[in-house]
């Protein structure tokens, strides 16, 4: 395939999939309950809201001084707001493409640090697999604060054959994939395999670093604030603002899992946060509004911090 088509669809096939996901979303609604969503939008607590940002913003900042500590096990050292700066690019990138916001944050420390590329994706990949193992925390926090809820769900949405026939083939495909990623030699896989020895390193950087209570200290902080940062967001609209614990965490593992896999949850989080909500009796007017308000509350701080380090990275550097 062309280069610049390929690159074209994967900017294009991720925000179609958000349009359709919108349109899907507000298809299944009438006038009237378009108009009902209109007022939970004009009568939300935006004080809520700005609390909800604030502690996102906290999470972004810990994230940000948390990178160092992989790098500086590494050798390399680089900046609080290098950091900040380059993961809020990295978050705007992940609004376009899925996952690319990684590979650009590498490519900022490559940039305006020095530092190899592979050796920054490696302390990121390694972060990501922390995070990754936080999230499955929740996720099993989760199911069982709410599990016959939860079970009743996953059996109607998804029929269990047809999850086992996915499985089944990510296995073999698995199990493929390794084999020749170790034994192939064509140049592809060596390239692969070299690479991947860089990226090792950044891995077995958490496990070796000096400061891992540091690394773990901040990577609480993280996910503390992603959660208060939904429970605030709950607080917004009077018909979410009493929901327990339990529903706040299975509602921010959806999300979470929502903008893991799409390009910034676009349309997937509204979605997924009103079939989650319908659950526990609440509405599908007020999930779709309390979804679309908390995810363009944070998409809006991740355009601005991002837009802002677009311009200031270059003067902030401007001497390398």
């Amino acid at each position: 395939m062309n280069p610049k088509v390929k690159k074209i669809l994967n900017i294009l096939l991720p925000l179609l999939l958000g349009v359709f996901l919108v349109y899907y979303a507000y298809n299944k609604f009438t006038p009237e309950q378009l108009a009902e969503m209109t007022s939970y939008f004009k009568g939300a607590n935006y004080n809520y809201i700005l609390l909800s940002s604030l502690f996102s913003l906290v999470g972004l900042f810990s994230r940000a001084y948390r990178w160092k500590y992989g790098l500086n096990y590494l050798g390399y050292k680089s900046n609080f707001l290098n950091n900040l700066m380059a993961i809020s690019i990295g978050y705007l990138m992940n609004l376009t493409v899925p996952r690319s916001g990684e590979v650009s944050r590498a490519v900022v420390l490559q940039k305006y640090q020095k530092i190899p590329f592979d050796k920054g994706f490696g302390t990121i990949i390694s972060e990501r697999l922390i995070d990754l193992v936080c999230l499955l925390i929740f996720v099993s926090i989760a199911f069982i604060l709410q599990y016959n809820q939860l079970k009743d769900f996953l059996l109607e949405k998804i029929p269990f054959e047809s999850l086992l026939i996915l499985l089944t083939v990510l296995v073999i495909c698995g199990i493929v994939g390794i084999y020749l990623l170790f034994y192939s030699k064509l140049k592809f896989f060596i390239f692969i395999r070299t690479k991947i020895k860089g990226l090792v390193e950044g891995v077995l950087s958490i496990y070796r670093m000096p400061n891992r209570i540091g690394f773990l200290f901040h990577t609480a902080i993280i996910w503390i604030s992603y959660v208060i940062t939904f429970y605030f967001g709950t607080l917004a609209l009077q018909e979410t603002s009493d929901i327990s614990l339990g529903v706040v965490m299975v509602a921010f593992v959806v999300g979470s899992l929502a903008v893991t896999f799409t390009n910034g949850g676009f349309g997937a989080f509204p979605l997924m946060i009103s079939e989650i909500l319908l659950i526990y009796g609440i509405s599908a007017t007020v999930g779709t509004a309390f979804g679309w308000i908390l995810w363009t509350s944070q998409t809006a701080i991740i355009v601005l911090m991002g837009g802002l380090s677009f311009l200031l990275l270059p003067l902030f550097n401007k001497n390398k």
